[in-house]
């Protein structure tokens, strides 16, 4: 068995804070489904491959939620020769990583409800590092819906350095563009990626605040909206915008692309894609 390639108390402590808020998440998001829950799909790299660890994949299908996927993972090993180069670090250890994060995608079934999407991870390579952000997806964008969401961010990111809210707000709107389409994904939120301070513990204990303020602001988005009236012409509009959704994840996300280069579980690392999607 490859054995992990960092003794890093820094993994293990984010993938057991990981693995929580997962769970809260799920808590949260099956308090909208009386008559649903999460169906858990636990994997695990086999005996002998180059890549070790596994995670948890939690997938849900109701009546507000039409797909939500809510995933953990927890991985180490040696990259491909092909991946080194879209890692920073990689090239310099000689492949050898270690990777834990959170992933959440969110499809509704109503259109007056946005999708959303979250990500929270650490790597370590021949240096560590946090990455990740939220942001949202709306097919009717509401003022007030995206004003709190930012907002949100912005207290998380207020408490890491003035700047950091202006900062990673322009990088996710950079990050989550078609430039095929001309045209933004959704109304934005944050992104940030390679986060190495001069204090690791900040940098993880503002990781953590974006978390709690996804988890504090987006049920409440889901309770205003999911019972808005809507028509056949307004879901049809829904089907549509998800296409975008699929162009981006399948075309440009970095975290797709890192699922195909290493080998990981495709349902878990597909688990973005709406269950159904129009052009």
């Amino acid at each position: 068995m490859t054995t992990e390639p960092i003794a890093d108390g820094r993994a293990r402590a984010a993938d057991a804070w990981f693995r929580d808020l997962q769970t809260r998440i799920c808590a949260s998001f099956e308090a909208f489904e009386p008559e649903c829950r999460f169906e858990a799909h636990s994997w695990r790299r086999p005996e002998g491959h180059r890549l070790q660890g596994g995670g948890e994949s939690r997938l849900m299908r109701g009546s507000v939620f039409e797909k939500v996927g809510v995933n953990v993972s927890h991985v180490w090993g040696v990259l491909s020769e092909q991946a080194r180069s879209q890692v920073t670090g990689a090239v310099q250890s000689e492949g050898r990583f270690v990777a834990c994060g959170i992933s959440l995608v969110a499809h509704l079934c109503n259109p007056y409800v946005p999708a959303v999407h979250m990500n929270l991870r650490y790597l370590s390579t021949s240096c560590s590092w946090f990455g990740g952000g939220s942001d949202l997806t709306p097919t009717f964008p509401f003022e007030d819906d995206t004003a709190e969401f930012h907002a949100a961010l912005q207290a998380a990111c207020d408490t890491y350095r003035p700047d950091a809210y202006r900062e990673f707000k322009a990088w996710c709107d950079r990050y989550f563009y078609l430039p095929h389409r001309r045209e933004p994904r959704g109304v934005g939120g944050i992104f940030f990626d390679d986060l190495a301070g001069s204090d690791p513990e900040a940098d993880f204990a503002f990781v953590r605040r974006v978390g709690e303020g996804f988890l504090a602001v987006y049920p409440k988005i889901v309770a205003r909206r999911k019972d808005t009236p809507f028509d056949e012409a307004a879901r049809e509009r829904l089907l549509v915008k998800r296409g975008r959704y699929v162009e981006f994840n399948l075309v440009y996300d970095r975290g797709t692309k890192f699922g195909f280069q290493t080998d990981a579980d495709p349902e878990a690392y597909l688990m973005s894609l709406p269950p159904l999607v129009k052009w």
